[in-house]
């Protein structure tokens, strides 16, 4: 046995061994990344793109809570190779704070986190812990360039479908750009509108979903990838469903009380696709059924 797994791996129970560094190092980290946190909760408060971020600690808790027979038969490693992480971690968080970059800030936190976890308990925890530490990714922001270069393409998308859409129905639209020109209403399909909102909280759904309900990789992949054309394809039914009830009732049906309620009835919808899509996914001609 090592010093490290001297100090850090007293021969008691793992679950003792795991608790007392956990509580200190846990009162040290939030006294640390205070500043970083408090402004990470503030934005998924404010901003409705992240409101699915207070979701994603509790239900990573819940995943690792769920497996706990699995980890908690493992051996306790501790590696000084969690230190590095550590270390890593650290540096990071300086660079982020000089450069005032909040995505750097952020992520040094799971680093750090991460480095713990090695530290602490080895390579093995970690591994057993990957999917709950990489769905923490969906609770932080994407950095600005990269939530630009998404938002704009999906305006231009939404817009087009829309348009499409509409033209099937035989309502008069003229498309220009990401504005549909109505006879009695200009619908704008702005930043808010262009779908970015949706997807971010249905890729997260999608993802927790798959790992709860599905065992095969290649389908956890699937229902991820699914959930991409969906949210689309969801966001450009709710932009014709506005411009029809705007043509037909008046623009009151594009703004207010009406705007947000389509916004949750998409998204129940978009949840129902997924399902099916799993449905499918899960389908199997069974043994003794004929081919046709």
């Amino acid at each position: 046995m090592s010093v490290l797994d001297q100090i850090v791996a007293p021969p008691v129970p793992a679950r003792r061994r795991l608790l007392w560094p956990w509580l200190l190092l846990g009162g040290l980290v939030c006294a640390l990344y205070a500043p970083v946190l408090t402004r990470l909760v503030n934005q998924w408060w404010t901003d409705p793109n992240y409101g699915h971020g207070f979701l994603v600690p509790l239900l990573s808790g819940f995943v690792v809570w769920r497996t706990r027979s699995e980890w908690e038969r493992l051996p306790l490693r501790p590696r000084w190779s969690g230190a590095m992480l550590m270390l890593a971690a650290l540096a990071l968080l300086a660079a982020g704070t000089l450069a005032a970059e909040l995505f750097l800030s952020r992520v040094s936190l799971l680093v750090l986190l991460a480095g713990m976890v090695v530290f602490f308990a080895g390579w093995r925890f970690l591994r057993a812990w990957s999917f709950p530490f990489g769905f923490l990714f969906f609770m932080i922001p994407l950095p600005a360039i990269i939530y630009y270069q998404i938002t704009f393409p999906l305006q231009l998308i939404a817009s087009r479908v829309a348009g499409l859409g509409l033209d099937l129905l035989q309502v008069p639209a003229l498309r220009e750009g990401n504005l549909i020109v109505l006879p009695n209403y200009t619908l704008a399909v702005a930043e808010a509108c262009s779908g970015i909102r949706s997807l971010l909280s249905l890729l997260a759904l999608a993802v927790a979903y798959g790992y709860l309900a599905e065992s095969r990789v290649w389908k956890r992949i699937a229902l991820a990838v699914a959930m991409v054309p969906i949210a689309i394809f969801t966001n450009a039914l709710r932009i014709v469903g506005t411009g029809v009830m705007t043509y037909a009732f008046g623009p009151r049906w594009a703004e207010g009380f009406f705007h947000a309620f389509s916004g949750w009835l998409m998204f129940l919808v978009a949840f129902a696709l997924m399902l099916a899509v799993h449905r499918v996914l899960r389908f199997r001609r069974r043994p003794w059924e004929g081919t046709a």
